[in-house]
């Protein structure tokens, strides 16, 4: 499975498939983008630059934007970006499949947030996404992602597979990257964005 095939699956998914709050009812699914959004306000320094890489329709990207954090929602699907729209038509956006990210910012992050993003894609193209992302933040910045790590790590081959990590694996990849992870107490990984190989 490839990022393309990914992002084309999210692209055409009912919006009842994105999370599996909404098969509760749409209150449900906005309430858990709220209490995500706080979550993440215990590690993001307040009134930051957040890029929410993988925004989807806006369930925690606007309820963080909400919270005083200048937040641009980023995401590759046209649709999805639409979506958010409708809910909240003054959020900077911007279409991106991960590629040359940096560059379409314009300047370096104070912190980018990937939610169920990475546990959807191979390890190569996690790899590459991971590099793009950690290019994003200026040094000294967060990037919280959903990377897990196992003791029986494991390759996700359809879209909605998780893929999951060795610790070996994630830290080599980290030491390569530029990440040095923070014990935050999250549902997910905190990473502080470091030099490369230090």
């Amino acid at each position: 499975m490839t990022a393309a095939d990914i992002i084309d699956a999210w692209d055409q998914a009912d919006a009842a498939a994105i999370h599996p709050t909404r098969g509760i009812d749409e209150g449900a699914y906005w309430n858990s983008g709220r209490n995500q959004a706080a979550l993440l306000g215990t590690v993001l320094p307040d009134g930051c630059k957040v890029v929410d890489f993988g925004c989807g329709d806006g369930r925690v990207a606007i309820p963080l934007r909400k919270l005083g954090y200048e937040v641009t929602a980023v995401d590759a699907s046209q649709n999805m970006l639409d979506r958010l729209h409708q809910h909240d038509p003054d959020m900077p956006t911007l279409l991106n499949p991960g590629h040359g990210l940096y560059g379409q910012l314009g300047k370096k992050a104070d912190a980018v947030v990937a939610l169920a993003v990475l546990i959807h894609h191979s390890y190569a193209d996690c790899l590459d996404l991971l590099a793009e992302l950690r290019q994003a933040v200026k040094l000294g910045g967060i990037l919280i992602l959903d990377w897990p790590v196992s003791d029986d790590p494991v390759e996700g081959q359809v879209w909605l597979d998780v893929t999951t990590w060795s610790q070996e694996a994630h830290d080599d990849a980290c030491n390569r990257i530029g990440l040095k992870p923070v014990d935050a107490q999250l549902p997910w990984g905190v990473y502080k964005a470091v030099k490369a190989g230090g």
